[in-house]
């Protein structure tokens, strides 16, 4: 890429990581919410470091990532950022727990009771307790990931009780639908399955629900954190 190119995007995504800010500020002013109080998380898998570089020289430090090698490759090449929060979003294969585990911060997408055993015996001792988010299969989808909201319970128990990890939430991908009153519903399903884990976990605080086309009706349903790439890093490769 280009010195000129390089710029291009640099203030491209300026931009659209303005825009991404000014529509959380505007949906939490319809919905009667505190900004403040939704994360912006920029989805920046399949988009090369220097993306990621621009929307940090803009002031936003958190990052998600959904493959895993990929990720990796990223994550080093901006070691000397040390501020930078890296979130996995993505299935988690068993052979990738390892790479999983020392690498990120957060990872939003246990589902399974295994996948957090290797993630806990497989995170770095000198690295502090991952933090985690048990994906839930809010609309019963048969090619959808997430644990059964039935299953919800026993799966948070699991965790709380690993050492190495920290669960601090829940994290869902609905049923792509147009109909806000839709979107509404499967992410108020989503906020009674996140009340119900902080009544019994006090330490849960994030609620990940609401990607480019549906912030408004995530924000209306109490999303603490939002993941929207396209709209600020453009098409995917």
């Amino acid at each position: 890429m280009t010195p000129q190119l390089t710029d291009n995007y640099m203030v491209t995504i300026a931009e659209r990581l303005k825009s991404a800010y000014a529509r959380i500020a505007l949906a939490a002013k319809k919905y009667h919410r505190n900004e403040h109080d939704v994360c912006l998380l920029a989805v920046s898998k399949t988009k090369p470091a220097d993306f990621i570089l621009a929307a940090y020289q803009q002031g936003h430090r958190e990052f998600g990532e959904s493959y895993v090698q990929e990720a990796v490759d990223k994550i080093t090449q901006l070691a000397n950022y040390s501020d930078i929060v890296w979130h996995f979003i993505g299935p988690i294969q068993s052979n990738k727990t390892a790479l999983v585990a020392s690498h990120f911060d957060w990872v939003q997408s246990i589902e399974r009771e295994k996948i957090a055993q290797r993630l806990n015996d497989q995170r770095p001792a000198d690295k502090a307790p991952l933090k985690v988010l048990i994906q839930v299969n809010i609309s019963l989808e048969d090619s959808k990931s997430g644990c059964h909201p039935d299953k919800l319970a026993s799966l948070a128990e699991f965790i709380h009780h690993c050492p190495h990890l920290e669960l601090r939430g829940v994290m869902a991908i609905p049923a792509k639908t147009d109909d806000p009153q839709q979107q509404i519903q499967y992410f108020e399903q989503l906020r009674a399955c996140f009340d119900r884990l902080k009544a019994q976990y006090p330490q849960i605080d994030t609620l990940s629900m609401g990607m480019s086309g549906d912030v408004e009706a995530a924000i209306a349903a109490g999303s603490t954190m939002v993941r929207i790439g396209t709209d600020i890093f453009g098409q995917r490769s």
